[in-house]
């Protein structure tokens, strides 16, 4: 019964220093991400998805289609949201990843950079993250 409450108390520990530390960075000044060109960090069968920032515009590939939109950013509190969303229309074996990836991406209103890695979140949730590419 000890050994129950002390992993208990460990993971609410563990859980509320990571809230803590997620929040300090969410809604702070960020890195411009203007001109900039991502890749999703996960690995997913296929295509992995990518995106591109340039201009108030997004684009890249969604794990099938490519897509476009346009982007409004602000690196003072970064704030992040896409929208007019639009991709081709080609049939895949993997939809799922496409599906997902334009559903989280029309979804986030936050982010954050850290290194070359950019966290993308819908409020404090963590919906995913991109490696910097050139």
């Amino acid at each position: 019964m000890k050994n129950i409450f002390l992993s208990i108390f460990a993971i609410v520990i563990l859980a509320s220093c990571s809230s803590v530390a997620t929040s300090k960075k969410l809604g702070s000044t960020q890195p411009s991400l203007a001109d900039t060109n991502w890749v999703l960090s996960d690995n997913v069968k296929g295509t992995t998805p990518s995106l591109k920032i340039e201009n108030g515009k997004i684009m890249g590939n969604s794990g099938c289609n490519n897509f476009s939109g346009e982007v409004i950013l602000n690196a003072a509190n970064g704030s992040f949201s896409a929208g007019n969303l639009a991709s081709t229309k080609k049939m895949c074996d993997n939809m799922g990843v496409e599906t997902n990836f334009l559903q989280m991406l029309s979804q986030t209103n936050k982010y954050v950079v850290n290194g070359t890695t950019l966290e993308l979140y819908k409020d404090n949730l963590l919906l995913m993250k991109l490696n910097k590419t050139e």
